[in-house]
């Protein structure tokens, strides 16, 4: 029992010794698991501020039927996360556009559960990719040496890659609910007002 104990402080004072030697090599970056990996890391940096930062808008050109030839136009913006059943329709100001109170008319949908996502799972692989190029420059030793290591890492990422993307294709299709082709009032569905 001494001996195992022994044993096994060992290892751990060798693994010690092996990860304070950090070692900067930047031959990795020029095979293809290095590359990939600064691929990734560039394309997921791309993923979370292309959509975290999104902004947009769209406007509608209004005729009233009292002023056929007066045409105004109304606006509602939106951005990240895509709670459109919260981005509310407005006139210029000082403007009327017939005689409608447009702030209770909101654009149709509720989209910040599949944005959100996706810039959240943008973000864990920015992340991945920081520690896996970490240790694919700074510990090659200890990577290349060790067979467990990189099936280990491989294993774990690829389990949650898979449970991702069935989170993904769960709550994107008509196994999570059935498909709604009308719009309810809860997603903002609001009757266009009279006279228009």
């Amino acid at each position: 029992m001494a001996s195992n104990i022994y044993m096994f402080r060992q290892r751990i004072s060798r693994l010690g010794q092996r990860m304070s030697a950090f070692q900067l090599n930047l031959n990795p970056l020029k095979e293809p698991l290095g590359f990939i990996k600064v691929l990734e890391w560039i394309a997921s940096i791309f993923a979370f501020a292309t959509c975290g930062g999104f902004k947009g808008k769209t406007e509608i050109l209004v005729s009233c039927s009292t002023k056929a030839s007066d045409n105004k136009t109304i606006t509602a913006s939106f951005g990240y996360p895509f709670r459109l059943n919260q981005a509310s329709f407005q006139a210029l100001p000082g403007v009327n556009v017939c005689d409608v109170d447009w702030k209770n008319h909101v654009l149709i949908g509720d989209y910040s559960s599949s944005a959100q996502f996706y810039v959240t799972f943008a973000v864990f692989v920015f992340l991945y990719c920081i520690a896996a190029l970490l240790l694919y420059v700074g510990y090659t030793n200890l990577y290349r040496d060790s067979r467990k290591l990189p099936m280990i890492i491989f294993g774990f990422l690829n389990m949650i890659l898979w449970g991702g993307n069935a989170w993904f294709v769960y709550k994107e299709t008509s196994l999570h609910s059935p498909s709604n082709t009308s719009a309810s009032h809860s997603q903002g569905g609001i009757p266009p007002p009279t006279g228009i």
